[in-house]
């Protein structure tokens, strides 16, 4: 991968207050130094994509934390956009939930399908509330042998830090994620922490925010692994 260049979108609306967005460029600068190449880290906010050609520049798109999103439609076409043509996909903590919300209505076909921190009283709530909030909490997650998640880190087991109230709604567990989109992480418990894609050259998500591990100067094997993918 001598002198390949890539650029990423950053599907998120910045703040400086935010510890992943501040996390994640260092995340990928040093992936980029790790793997030779180059990369040039574009944010886009939710609000600028009404169309996919806001998204066409871009090698990869990581949907970031920090939901709900100001335009929640643009950051589900980003993520529909790519699903449907390949293009590598990371999904963390907003982002994990916005892919399953994309999933559900444009390949399950539930076009009710809703996050229930933007619609409370919705009737088909594919992600709601978690039983117990995960907001500046750790804790281990269980990486499924023979999965993507599972071949980056090289184990299967990994100690991650959450910011967030809502995950996948175990109501609907069972007919969301049991192919093409798959559980790859579980937690103790055995709720989903993470889901990829089948066929497809890299989309995954993760409700944990694994980007944080570059503020203690520590490598981030899923913004390694999204890199590569990048750039192959």
């Amino acid at each position: 991968m001598m002198n390949k260049k890539v650029t990423v979108g950053l599907v998120g609306d910045y703040s400086q207050a935010v510890p992943a967005h501040l996390a994640i460029p260092t995340a990928l600068l040093n992936s980029a130094d790790a793997l030779n190449i180059e990369v040039d880290i574009k944010w886009v906010p939710t609000h600028e994509i009404t169309s996919t050609s806001r998204l066409s520049e871009f090698d990869g798109l990581w949907c970031v934390p920090a939901s709900p999103y100001r335009s929640m439609d643009g950051a589900l076409l980003a993520i529909r956009h790519a699903r449907e043509n390949g293009i590598p996909f990371l999904g963390t903590c907003g982002g994990f939930q916005h892919a399953i919300v994309d999933y559900a209505r444009n390949v399950m076909g539930w076009v009710d399908a809703e996050h229930a921190e933007t619609s409370p009283n919705t009737g088909r709530a594919v992600i709601s509330a978690l039983r117990c909030s995960l907001v500046e909490t750790t804790g281990l997650v269980k990486l499924l042998p023979g999965t993507r998640i599972a071949s980056a880190y090289g184990t299967t087991e990994t100690t991650e830090g959450y910011r967030c109230r809502y995950g996948l709604n175990p109501e609907f567990q069972a007919a969301l994620v049991t192919g093409p989109l798959r559980a790859s992480a579980i937690d103790e418990s055995g709720e989903v922490r993470a889901v990829e894609l089948d066929n497809h050259r890299f989309y995954l998500a993760t409700l944990f925010q694994p980007e944080r591990s570059a503020l203690k100067g520590e490598s981030v094997p899923l913004a390694l692994a999204f890199l590569k993918a990048c750039a192959s």
